[in-house]
Protein backbone atom coordinates (compact mmCIF):
# COMPACT_ATOMS: atom_id res chain seq x y z
CA UNK A 1 0.00 0.00 0.00
CA UNK A 2 1.32 3.44 -0.95
CA UNK A 3 0.79 6.84 0.64
CA UNK A 4 0.62 8.64 -2.71
CA UNK A 5 0.56 7.91 -6.43
CA UNK A 6 0.80 10.12 -9.50
CA UNK A 7 -1.55 9.56 -12.46
CA UNK A 8 -1.35 11.45 -15.75
CA UNK A 9 -3.87 11.69 -18.56
CA UNK A 10 -2.33 11.63 -22.02
CA UNK A 11 -5.50 11.60 -24.16
CA UNK A 12 -9.06 12.75 -23.69
CA UNK A 13 -10.54 11.29 -26.88
CA UNK A 14 -9.57 9.05 -29.77
CA UNK A 15 -8.20 11.81 -31.99
CA UNK A 16 -6.24 13.63 -29.30
CA UNK A 17 -2.66 14.75 -29.88
CA UNK A 18 0.06 12.20 -29.22
CA UNK A 19 3.00 14.25 -27.98
CA UNK A 20 1.47 15.32 -24.62
CA UNK A 21 1.29 11.66 -23.57
CA UNK A 22 4.93 11.14 -24.56
CA UNK A 23 5.97 14.19 -22.54
CA UNK A 24 4.10 12.85 -19.52
CA UNK A 25 5.71 9.42 -19.88
CA UNK A 26 9.16 10.97 -20.30
CA UNK A 27 9.12 13.82 -17.80
CA UNK A 28 6.01 13.46 -15.65
CA UNK A 29 7.49 11.11 -12.99
CA UNK A 30 4.28 9.11 -13.24
CA UNK A 31 3.18 5.87 -11.67
CA UNK A 32 0.33 5.53 -14.17
CA UNK A 33 -0.57 7.04 -17.52
CA UNK A 34 -4.18 6.86 -18.70
CA UNK A 35 -5.35 7.31 -22.28
CA UNK A 36 -9.12 7.80 -22.42
CA UNK A 37 -10.05 7.31 -26.08
CA UNK A 38 -13.67 6.12 -26.26
CA UNK A 39 -17.00 7.80 -26.81
CA UNK A 40 -20.43 6.33 -27.52
CA UNK A 41 -20.23 6.66 -31.28
CA UNK A 42 -16.52 5.77 -31.30
CA UNK A 43 -17.11 2.26 -30.04
CA UNK A 44 -20.15 1.69 -32.25
CA UNK A 45 -18.08 2.59 -35.30
CA UNK A 46 -15.34 0.29 -34.02
CA UNK A 47 -17.87 -2.54 -33.83
CA UNK A 48 -18.73 -1.96 -37.50
CA UNK A 49 -15.05 -2.19 -38.44
CA UNK A 50 -14.74 -5.42 -36.46
CA UNK A 51 -17.69 -6.94 -38.33
CA UNK A 52 -15.96 -6.21 -41.63
CA UNK A 53 -12.57 -7.45 -40.38
CA UNK A 54 -12.26 -9.66 -37.27
CA UNK A 55 -8.70 -8.38 -36.71
CA UNK A 56 -9.87 -4.75 -36.57
CA UNK A 57 -12.04 -2.81 -34.13
CA UNK A 58 -9.41 -1.41 -31.75
CA UNK A 59 -8.49 2.28 -31.74
CA UNK A 60 -7.08 3.28 -35.15
CA UNK A 61 -4.25 5.23 -33.47
CA UNK A 62 -3.27 2.42 -31.10
CA UNK A 63 -0.23 1.38 -33.12
CA UNK A 64 1.20 4.89 -33.39
CA UNK A 65 0.58 5.67 -29.73
CA UNK A 66 2.16 2.45 -28.48
CA UNK A 67 5.20 2.80 -30.74
CA UNK A 68 5.92 6.26 -29.34
CA UNK A 69 5.10 5.46 -25.71
CA UNK A 70 6.40 1.94 -25.08
CA UNK A 71 10.11 2.78 -24.73
CA UNK A 72 9.33 5.52 -22.18
CA UNK A 73 6.82 3.40 -20.24
CA UNK A 74 9.43 0.69 -19.73
CA UNK A 75 12.36 3.05 -19.08
CA UNK A 76 10.46 5.06 -16.47
CA UNK A 77 8.40 2.21 -14.93
CA UNK A 78 5.06 3.75 -15.89
CA UNK A 79 1.99 1.55 -16.22
CA UNK A 80 -0.47 2.39 -18.98
CA UNK A 81 -4.24 2.01 -18.61
CA UNK A 82 -6.29 2.67 -21.73
CA UNK A 83 -9.61 1.84 -23.36
CA UNK A 84 -8.03 1.89 -26.83
CA UNK A 85 -9.11 -1.74 -27.11
CA UNK A 86 -12.49 -0.32 -28.14
CA UNK A 87 -14.54 -3.10 -29.78
CA UNK A 88 -11.67 -5.59 -30.05
CA UNK A 89 -9.25 -5.43 -27.08
CA UNK A 90 -7.85 -8.90 -27.76
CA UNK A 91 -6.83 -7.97 -31.30
CA UNK A 92 -5.45 -4.71 -29.95
CA UNK A 93 -3.28 -6.63 -27.49
CA UNK A 94 -1.97 -8.83 -30.28
CA UNK A 95 -1.00 -5.70 -32.19
CA UNK A 96 0.82 -4.35 -29.11
CA UNK A 97 2.74 -7.60 -28.79
CA UNK A 98 3.76 -7.33 -32.47
CA UNK A 99 5.03 -3.80 -31.85
CA UNK A 100 6.93 -4.89 -28.74
CA UNK A 101 8.64 -7.72 -30.64
CA UNK A 102 9.54 -5.37 -33.48
CA UNK A 103 11.08 -2.90 -31.02
CA UNK A 104 12.68 -5.72 -29.01
CA UNK A 105 10.96 -4.47 -25.86
CA UNK A 106 9.46 -7.22 -23.67
CA UNK A 107 6.07 -6.24 -22.28
CA UNK A 108 3.10 -7.98 -20.67
CA UNK A 109 -0.38 -6.83 -21.65
CA UNK A 110 -3.49 -7.46 -19.53
CA UNK A 111 -6.75 -7.33 -21.44
CA UNK A 112 -10.09 -6.60 -19.76
CA UNK A 113 -13.15 -7.75 -21.71
CA UNK A 114 -16.80 -8.46 -20.92
CA UNK A 115 -18.27 -5.09 -21.81
CA UNK A 116 -19.67 -6.40 -25.12
CA UNK A 117 -23.21 -7.46 -24.17
CA UNK A 118 -24.73 -7.47 -27.64
CA UNK A 119 -25.68 -11.16 -27.46
CA UNK A 120 -27.46 -10.56 -24.16
CA UNK A 121 -29.92 -8.05 -25.58
CA UNK A 122 -33.39 -9.09 -26.63
CA UNK A 123 -34.17 -5.78 -28.32
CA UNK A 124 -37.08 -5.28 -25.96
CA UNK A 125 -34.95 -3.38 -23.43
CA UNK A 126 -36.13 0.19 -23.08
CA UNK A 127 -34.16 3.08 -24.53
CA UNK A 128 -33.42 5.75 -21.92
CA UNK A 129 -33.72 8.42 -24.60
CA UNK A 130 -37.00 7.42 -26.26
CA UNK A 131 -38.78 5.29 -23.67
CA UNK A 132 -39.40 2.71 -26.42
CA UNK A 133 -37.90 -0.76 -27.02
CA UNK A 134 -34.38 -0.69 -28.43
CA UNK A 135 -35.50 -2.57 -31.53
CA UNK A 136 -37.67 0.40 -32.52
CA UNK A 137 -34.52 2.48 -33.08
CA UNK A 138 -33.38 0.41 -36.07
CA UNK A 139 -31.16 -2.60 -36.73
CA UNK A 140 -28.88 -2.95 -33.70
CA UNK A 141 -25.16 -3.26 -34.40
CA UNK A 142 -23.48 -2.99 -30.98
CA UNK A 143 -24.05 -2.93 -27.23
CA UNK A 144 -21.30 -2.14 -24.74
CA UNK A 145 -21.77 -1.88 -20.99
CA UNK A 146 -19.80 0.64 -18.98
CA UNK A 147 -17.53 -1.43 -16.74
CA UNK A 148 -16.14 0.07 -13.55
CA UNK A 149 -12.92 0.02 -11.54
CA UNK A 150 -13.73 -3.44 -10.19
CA UNK A 151 -13.17 -4.93 -13.66
CA UNK A 152 -9.64 -3.47 -13.86
CA UNK A 153 -8.38 -4.51 -10.41
CA UNK A 154 -7.45 -8.11 -11.38
CA UNK A 155 -5.35 -6.73 -14.24
CA UNK A 156 -3.52 -4.38 -11.87
CA UNK A 157 -2.64 -7.34 -9.65
CA UNK A 158 -0.56 -8.81 -12.51
CA UNK A 159 2.86 -7.66 -13.75
CA UNK A 160 1.36 -6.12 -16.86
CA UNK A 161 2.80 -2.80 -18.01
CA UNK A 162 -0.21 -2.15 -20.24
CA UNK A 163 -3.83 -2.70 -19.24
CA UNK A 164 -6.06 -2.60 -22.32
CA UNK A 165 -9.83 -2.40 -21.99
CA UNK A 166 -12.96 -1.93 -24.04
CA UNK A 167 -15.80 0.23 -22.73
CA UNK A 168 -14.96 1.33 -19.19
CA UNK A 169 -16.51 4.43 -17.61
CA UNK A 170 -14.08 7.31 -18.04
CA UNK A 171 -13.41 8.09 -14.36
CA UNK A 172 -13.14 4.39 -13.53
CA UNK A 173 -9.87 4.22 -15.50
CA UNK A 174 -8.41 6.47 -12.79
CA UNK A 175 -10.32 5.14 -9.79
CA UNK A 176 -8.94 1.61 -10.34
CA UNK A 177 -5.24 2.42 -9.70
CA UNK A 178 -6.24 4.59 -6.71
CA UNK A 179 -8.12 1.67 -5.17
CA UNK A 180 -5.33 -0.77 -5.95
CA UNK A 181 -2.34 1.32 -4.85
CA UNK A 182 -3.82 3.27 -1.92
CA UNK A 183 -5.68 0.35 -0.38
CA UNK A 184 -9.13 1.82 -0.74
CA UNK A 185 -12.27 -0.28 -0.41
CA UNK A 186 -14.79 -0.23 -3.22
CA UNK A 187 -17.44 -0.04 -0.48
CA UNK A 188 -16.02 3.25 0.87
CA UNK A 189 -18.41 5.46 -1.06
CA UNK A 190 -16.91 8.75 0.09
CA UNK A 191 -13.40 7.71 -0.89
CA UNK A 192 -14.60 6.39 -4.25
CA UNK A 193 -16.59 9.59 -4.71
CA UNK A 194 -13.42 11.63 -4.23
CA UNK A 195 -11.57 9.30 -6.60
CA UNK A 196 -14.30 9.95 -9.15
CA UNK A 197 -13.67 13.69 -8.77
CA UNK A 198 -10.01 13.01 -9.59
CA UNK A 199 -10.92 10.87 -12.58
CA UNK A 200 -13.50 13.32 -13.89
CA UNK A 201 -11.05 16.22 -13.69
CA UNK A 202 -8.34 14.28 -15.50
CA UNK A 203 -10.36 12.33 -18.08
CA UNK A 204 -10.59 15.05 -20.75
CA UNK A 205 -6.84 15.73 -20.62
CA UNK A 206 -6.17 19.14 -22.20
CA UNK A 207 -9.56 20.51 -21.19
CA UNK A 208 -8.28 20.73 -17.60
CA UNK A 209 -5.19 22.68 -18.66
CA UNK A 210 -7.10 25.30 -20.60
CA UNK A 211 -7.79 23.76 -23.99
CA UNK A 212 -11.58 24.01 -23.92
CA UNK A 213 -11.45 26.95 -21.53
CA UNK A 214 -9.56 29.41 -23.74
CA UNK A 215 -11.33 32.50 -25.07
CA UNK A 216 -9.11 35.29 -26.43
CA UNK A 217 -8.97 38.43 -24.24
CA UNK A 218 -11.68 37.11 -21.90
CA UNK A 219 -9.95 33.93 -20.74
CA UNK A 220 -6.45 33.93 -22.21
CA UNK A 221 -4.40 30.73 -22.09
CA UNK A 222 -0.71 30.81 -23.02
CA UNK A 223 0.98 28.66 -25.68
CA UNK A 224 -2.00 26.54 -26.70
CA UNK A 225 0.03 25.15 -29.59
CA UNK A 226 2.07 23.19 -27.03
CA UNK A 227 -0.70 22.44 -24.54
CA UNK A 228 0.44 20.19 -21.71
CA UNK A 229 -1.80 17.48 -20.33
CA UNK A 230 -2.40 17.11 -16.59
CA UNK A 231 -1.35 14.77 -13.83
CA UNK A 232 -2.52 14.40 -10.24
CA UNK A 233 -0.74 13.46 -7.04
CA UNK A 234 -3.36 11.61 -5.02
CA UNK A 235 -2.87 10.79 -1.35
CA UNK A 236 -4.34 7.98 0.70
CA UNK A 237 -7.03 10.26 2.16
CA UNK A 238 -8.09 11.27 -1.37
CA UNK A 239 -6.57 14.75 -1.37
CA UNK A 240 -5.38 15.49 -4.90
CA UNK A 241 -2.94 18.05 -6.28
CA UNK A 242 -3.13 18.63 -10.04
CA UNK A 243 -0.30 19.92 -12.18
CA UNK A 244 1.37 19.71 -15.58
CA UNK A 245 4.91 19.20 -16.80
CA UNK A 246 7.00 22.37 -16.46
CA UNK A 247 7.53 24.19 -19.74
CA UNK A 248 4.39 22.90 -21.46
CA UNK A 249 1.71 25.29 -22.64
CA UNK A 250 -1.70 25.90 -21.17
CA UNK A 251 -3.00 27.03 -17.82
CA UNK A 252 -4.18 25.05 -14.80
CA UNK A 253 -6.20 27.15 -12.40
CA UNK A 254 -9.24 27.06 -10.16
CA UNK A 255 -11.29 28.36 -13.08
CA UNK A 256 -10.16 25.69 -15.56
CA UNK A 257 -10.71 22.98 -12.93
CA UNK A 258 -14.20 24.18 -12.02
CA UNK A 259 -15.29 24.24 -15.65
CA UNK A 260 -14.04 20.68 -16.12
CA UNK A 261 -15.64 19.51 -12.86
CA UNK A 262 -19.07 20.46 -14.20
CA UNK A 263 -18.45 19.24 -17.75
CA UNK A 264 -21.19 16.78 -18.83
CA UNK A 265 -22.54 16.63 -15.27
CA UNK A 266 -26.33 16.98 -15.23
CA UNK A 267 -26.75 16.63 -11.45
CA UNK A 268 -23.62 17.45 -9.38
CA UNK A 269 -25.23 15.85 -6.34
CA UNK A 270 -25.94 12.55 -8.05
CA UNK A 271 -23.37 11.73 -10.73
CA UNK A 272 -23.85 8.06 -11.59
CA UNK A 273 -20.89 5.83 -12.41
CA UNK A 274 -20.42 2.05 -12.16
CA UNK A 275 -18.36 2.64 -9.00
CA UNK A 276 -20.44 5.10 -6.99
CA UNK A 277 -23.20 7.66 -6.98
CA UNK A 278 -20.85 10.61 -6.69
CA UNK A 279 -21.66 13.90 -4.99
CA UNK A 280 -19.66 16.89 -6.23
CA UNK A 281 -21.58 19.54 -4.29
CA UNK A 282 -18.99 19.85 -1.50
CA UNK A 283 -15.92 19.72 -3.74
CA UNK A 284 -13.43 22.49 -3.05
CA UNK A 285 -10.92 23.65 -5.66
CA UNK A 286 -8.00 25.78 -4.43
CA UNK A 287 -5.01 27.18 -6.29
CA UNK A 288 -1.86 26.18 -4.42
CA UNK A 289 0.75 27.53 -6.83
CA UNK A 290 1.41 28.36 -10.47
CA UNK A 291 -0.41 25.75 -12.59
CA UNK A 292 -1.31 23.74 -9.49
CA UNK A 293 -4.71 23.18 -7.89
CA UNK A 294 -5.92 21.11 -4.96
CA UNK A 295 -9.22 19.22 -5.00
CA UNK A 296 -10.98 17.88 -1.90
CA UNK A 297 -14.52 17.20 -0.74
CA UNK A 298 -15.79 14.54 -3.13
CA UNK A 299 -18.36 12.27 -1.55
CA UNK A 300 -20.62 9.44 -2.60
CA UNK A 301 -23.33 6.96 -1.83
CA UNK A 302 -23.98 3.36 -2.90
CA UNK A 303 -23.21 2.51 -6.52
CA UNK A 304 -26.16 1.86 -8.89
CA UNK A 305 -27.52 -1.67 -9.20
CA UNK A 306 -27.54 -1.37 -12.98
CA UNK A 307 -24.91 -0.58 -15.59
CA UNK A 308 -25.44 1.79 -18.48
CA UNK A 309 -25.18 0.18 -21.91
CA UNK A 310 -24.39 2.19 -25.04
CA UNK A 311 -26.25 0.71 -28.01
CA UNK A 312 -25.41 1.46 -31.62
CA UNK A 313 -27.90 1.02 -34.45
CA UNK A 314 -27.88 1.42 -38.20
CA UNK A 315 -29.36 4.85 -38.90
CA UNK A 316 -29.01 4.80 -42.68
CA UNK A 317 -27.16 7.49 -44.60
CA UNK A 318 -26.85 11.25 -44.70
CA UNK A 319 -26.22 13.05 -47.95
CA UNK A 320 -24.69 16.53 -47.77
CA UNK A 321 -23.85 19.34 -50.13
CA UNK A 322 -22.08 22.65 -49.48
CA UNK A 323 -21.58 25.78 -51.57
CA UNK A 324 -20.40 29.31 -50.76
CA UNK A 325 -21.76 32.74 -51.67
CA UNK A 326 -19.79 35.92 -51.04
CA UNK A 327 -20.17 39.65 -51.53
CA UNK A 328 -23.22 41.87 -51.30
CA UNK A 329 -26.56 40.08 -50.90
CA UNK A 330 -24.72 36.83 -50.08
CA UNK A 331 -27.34 35.63 -47.58
CA UNK A 332 -30.25 36.22 -49.95
CA UNK A 333 -28.50 34.33 -52.75
CA UNK A 334 -27.73 31.44 -50.40
CA UNK A 335 -31.36 31.37 -49.27
CA UNK A 336 -32.52 31.28 -52.87
CA UNK A 337 -30.13 28.38 -53.51
CA UNK A 338 -31.54 26.55 -50.50
CA UNK A 339 -35.12 27.02 -51.68
CA UNK A 340 -34.22 25.67 -55.13
CA UNK A 341 -32.80 22.45 -53.67
CA UNK A 342 -35.74 22.09 -51.30
CA UNK A 343 -38.15 22.38 -54.22
CA UNK A 344 -36.33 19.78 -56.27
CA UNK A 345 -35.96 17.27 -53.41
CA UNK A 346 -39.29 17.81 -51.66
CA UNK A 347 -40.77 14.40 -52.47
CA UNK A 348 -37.65 12.34 -51.73
CA UNK A 349 -36.54 14.36 -48.69
CA UNK A 350 -39.49 15.89 -46.83
CA UNK A 351 -37.12 16.99 -44.04
CA UNK A 352 -33.95 18.66 -45.28
CA UNK A 353 -31.60 20.45 -42.90
CA UNK A 354 -30.47 23.82 -44.24
CA UNK A 355 -27.62 25.66 -42.49
CA UNK A 356 -26.46 29.12 -43.47
CA UNK A 357 -22.99 29.03 -41.97
CA UNK A 358 -22.08 32.56 -40.98
CA UNK A 359 -25.66 33.50 -40.17
CA UNK A 360 -27.67 30.89 -38.25
CA UNK A 361 -25.92 27.49 -38.31
CA UNK A 362 -25.00 27.45 -34.60
CA UNK A 363 -27.81 29.36 -32.88
CA UNK A 364 -30.56 28.27 -35.30
CA UNK A 365 -31.82 31.84 -35.41
CA UNK A 366 -30.89 35.08 -37.15
CA UNK A 367 -29.87 38.10 -35.09
CA UNK A 368 -31.47 41.06 -36.81
CA UNK A 369 -29.24 43.63 -35.10
CA UNK A 370 -26.10 42.18 -36.66
CA UNK A 371 -24.82 43.50 -39.98
CA UNK A 372 -25.53 41.58 -43.17
CA UNK A 373 -22.93 38.83 -43.51
CA UNK A 374 -20.50 39.26 -46.39
CA UNK A 375 -20.05 35.55 -46.97
CA UNK A 376 -22.24 32.50 -46.38
CA UNK A 377 -21.58 28.78 -46.64
CA UNK A 378 -24.79 26.94 -47.47
CA UNK A 379 -24.95 23.38 -46.16
CA UNK A 380 -27.85 21.09 -47.00
CA UNK A 381 -28.25 17.62 -45.50
CA UNK A 382 -30.86 14.90 -45.79
CA UNK A 383 -31.28 11.45 -44.29
CA UNK A 384 -31.76 8.47 -46.60
CA UNK A 385 -32.06 4.71 -46.42
CA UNK A 386 -29.57 4.05 -49.22
CA UNK A 387 -26.29 5.62 -50.31
CA UNK A 388 -27.71 6.13 -53.82
CA UNK A 389 -30.59 8.18 -52.47
CA UNK A 390 -28.30 10.16 -50.16
CA UNK A 391 -26.08 11.11 -53.10
CA UNK A 392 -28.90 13.18 -54.63
CA UNK A 393 -28.46 15.94 -52.02
CA UNK A 394 -24.87 16.68 -52.96
CA UNK A 395 -25.64 16.33 -56.67
CA UNK A 396 -28.34 18.99 -56.50
CA UNK A 397 -26.10 21.37 -54.59
CA UNK A 398 -23.28 20.89 -57.07
CA UNK A 399 -25.70 21.61 -59.93
CA UNK A 400 -26.19 25.10 -58.49
CA UNK A 401 -22.91 26.07 -60.12
CA UNK A 402 -24.74 26.82 -63.36
CA UNK A 403 -28.39 26.37 -62.43
CA UNK A 404 -28.67 28.48 -59.30
CA UNK A 405 -28.05 32.00 -58.04
CA UNK A 406 -25.05 34.03 -59.16
CA UNK A 407 -21.63 33.66 -57.61
CA UNK A 408 -21.77 30.19 -56.06
CA UNK A 409 -18.44 28.47 -55.60
CA UNK A 410 -16.48 25.86 -53.68
CA UNK A 411 -19.17 23.19 -53.90
CA UNK A 412 -18.53 19.88 -52.14
CA UNK A 413 -20.63 16.77 -51.61
CA UNK A 414 -20.52 13.95 -49.07
CA UNK A 415 -22.25 10.69 -48.18
CA UNK A 416 -22.06 9.43 -44.60
CA UNK A 417 -22.89 5.99 -43.24
CA UNK A 418 -24.69 6.91 -40.00
CA UNK A 419 -24.54 5.09 -36.67
CA UNK A 420 -27.19 6.11 -34.17
CA UNK A 421 -26.72 5.80 -30.41
CA UNK A 422 -29.21 5.07 -27.64
CA UNK A 423 -28.72 3.82 -24.10
CA UNK A 424 -30.30 1.26 -21.81
CA UNK A 425 -29.63 -0.34 -18.44
CA UNK A 426 -28.71 -3.91 -17.49
CA UNK A 427 -28.49 -5.46 -14.03
CA UNK A 428 -24.83 -5.48 -13.10
CA UNK A 429 -24.86 -9.22 -12.31
CA UNK A 430 -25.53 -9.89 -16.03
CA UNK A 431 -22.22 -8.26 -16.99
CA UNK A 432 -19.09 -10.28 -16.20
CA UNK A 433 -15.57 -8.96 -16.83
CA UNK A 434 -12.81 -11.30 -17.96
CA UNK A 435 -9.01 -11.02 -17.86
CA UNK A 436 -6.60 -12.28 -20.53
CA UNK A 437 -2.81 -11.97 -20.26
CA UNK A 438 -0.36 -11.68 -23.13
CA UNK A 439 3.26 -12.43 -22.15
CA UNK A 440 6.44 -11.78 -24.16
Amino acid sequence: MKDKIRIGCGAGFSGDRQEPAVILAQHGHLDYLVLECLAERTIALAQKRKRQDPTAGYDPLLERRIESLLPHLLANHVRLITNMGAANPLAGAQKIMEIARRLNLPVTVAVVTGDDVFDQLSGEEISLETGKPLADSGPLISANAYLGAEAILPALATDATIILTGRVADPSLFVAPLVYELGWSLDDADRIGQGTVVGHLLECAGQLTGGYFADPARKPVPDLAHLGHPFADVFADGTAFFGKVAGTGGRLSAATAKEQLLYEVMDPGRYLTPDVTADFTAVRIDETGPDQVKATGGRGTTRPETLKVSVGYDAGYIGEGEISYAGSNALARAQLAGSIVQERLREAFPELQLDYVGSNSVHRTTFEALPEPYEIRLRIAGRATTAQQAARVGEEVEALYTNGPAGGGGARKFIHDVVGIVSTLLPRDRVQAQLTLFHP
